[in-house]
């Protein structure tokens, strides 16, 4: 299975929300799909602050990709939110198994044996 990660468009050309999310299956298709907004997950809003907007605002929690050259629009975009939010959707759709037991190191402790021979 894999996990496409596309960007959320909406009513506006090259304009986007957030991320798309989609796991798919080489047999069965898309399996699910799960949107994560940029503004559920701060990525701007250092940015929207710093550009007196919110909630409610043109182009709050955006990107928008109209102009070819300067800097790309996703700049200054925190992710530590997306990041984490997509490590949860994966674990849940592409479990990773548990890590195996690190071995002691410590010596084991000496056997007893039995002497060899008659015993009287």
């Amino acid at each position: 299975m894999r996990i496409r990660i596309d960007f959320q468009g909406t009513i506006r050309d090259r304009e986007y929300s957030g991320l798309r999310l989609a796991v798919l299956h080489p047999d069965r298709g898309t399996l699910d799909t799960a949107v994560l907004t940029f503004a559920d997950h701060q990525t701007f809003a250092r940015r929207d602050a710093a550009d007196g907007i919110g909630p409610g605002w043109d182009g709050y929690a955006r990107v928008r990709d109209w102009h070819e050259n300067g800097p790309p629009p996703w700049g200054g975009a925190d992710l530590t939110g997306l990041r984490r939010a997509i490590a949860q959707y994966a674990q849940i759709w592409i479990p990773t198994s548990p890590p195996a037991p690190a071995h002691s190191k410590l010596p084991s402790p000496p056997s007893a044996r039995l002497p060899v021979g008659r015993s009287h």
